[in-house]
């Protein structure tokens, strides 16, 4: 590494970040400039000095928890000044979701392996190219294992720049998810894959399929112009703009084949 790589640690265990702060200090690359045992005592850190390049954050801590801490980071527009890991003894598909979407970059399961924090970590601080690519890759990998494809799937549908708070980004995720598990839904989307997201919020078919082109059109319009490049790439050359089995299968294709999936 070019660079040391500065991290502060925010854990209520203090025995847990004392032995943190010990592993990373026999490593030259890092160097630990802090350690905070509660969501309080981190907010008043980063608001008065300098950002660490890595944020080590539990998320169950007295006074002020994890996710608080990033509700407040963004809000007050700091969350993008740094790399945020996120440890938690508790694995939950809606915590994890919240915390993707409050901008941490990697989540990790208390006990974890030292080694492959570091391994992260590194991953996380190289340049913003091919190394995050696998890094995303890496890291969605872990919850592949486990049948869980949202990770990725939120990655990609926000890089593209789809607003979290409207419907569209909630029915794309999920029909995302279930082309992943069953690529037969879209040769069926109306009478099948639409009424499956349509279920599962509560909905109708209709509805879904004006939401997903609603973000669809969001995203043509003003979305990340480098994303829809790479993602398609082939749609911006021809100025067309995807229908929605064709946004949906592009997502997952590209999931399904940088991750191998069967």
């Amino acid at each position: 590494m070019e660079k040391t790589i500065d991290i502060l640690i925010v854990d209520d265990n203090k025995e847990f970040c004392q032995l943190l702060a010990e592993f990373f200090d026999e490593n030259d690359d890092f160097n630990v400039v802090g350690m905070l045992y509660d969501g309080e005592q981190a907010l008043e850190y980063l608001e008065n000095n300098k950002k660490p390049d890595v944020l080590i954050l539990d998320l169950i801590m007295p006074h002020l928890d994890g996710i608080g801490v990033l509700e407040e980071l963004k809000s007050k527009e700091l969350i993008d000044e740094m790399k945020i890991v996120a440890l938690t003894a508790m694995g939950h598909d809606k915590i994890m979701k919240t915390v993707l979407e409050l901008g941490v970059h990697y989540y990790i399961m208390k006990p974890f392996d030292l080694d492959k924090l570091t391994q992260r970590i590194k991953q996380l601080m190289e340049a913003e190219s091919s190394a995050a690519d696998n890094f995303t890759v890496q890291n969605a990998e872990l919850e592949v294992e486990n049948g869980n494809y949202k990770p990725l799937i939120t990655k990609i549908i926000q890089e593209l720049g789809i607003p979290a708070h409207i419907k569209g980004y909630r029915y794309v995720r999920q029909a995302v998810e279930l082309v992943i598990k069953d690529m037969d839904l879209l040769g069926a989307v109306t009478k099948e894959l639409y009424p499956q997201v349509a279920e599962k919020f509560d909905s109708t078919p209709s509805r879904v399929e004006r939401a997903i082109r609603h973000a669809i059109d969001v995203v043509w319009q003003r979305g990340n112009q480098k994303a829809l490049e790479k993602y398609f790439k082939n749609n911006i050359n021809e100025n067309v703009k995807p229908t929605n089995s064709q946004f949906i299968a592009r997502i997952a294709d590209t999931i399904m084949v940088n991750l191998k999936v069967s």
